[in-house]
């Protein structure tokens, strides 16, 4: 766990990238069991490749690229089914940076 300072996290990748990939490596590795294996990497190397982790109001986020359904190809999958899984691995993501963080409530 690192110690967190939310000032710090305006530029995140200076100070807490080794944490930041963990939270992304954890994440993936849960979805990865739990769901279809090539959905999940297709959204993991073109949707969430792009993303953003934000840090605003005591609480952290995903900031997502625009139109992250559209940048999905080589996996057919309905608009439905995606984004409940999307949801799910934003979930995960903003649980995982919570836990490496120490800011579980």
């Amino acid at each position: 766990m690192a110690d967190f300072d939310p000032e710090k996290f305006e530029d995140k990748y200076v100070h807490y990238f080794p944490q930041l990939q963990r939270a992304y490596k954890n994440a993936f590795n849960t979805m990865n069991e739990e769901y279809d294996s090539t959905l999940i990497h297709a959204i993991d190397q073109q949707i969430l490749n792009e993303s953003e982790p934000m840090y605003e109001d005591g609480d952290f986020y995903i900031q997502l690229p625009e139109n992250p359904n559209e940048r999905l190809t080589g996996v057919v999958v309905e608009d439905e089914k995606l984004d409940a899984v999307l949801d799910r691995y934003l979930d995960e993501l903003v649980a995982e940076h919570r836990r490496i963080f120490g800011l579980n409530g």
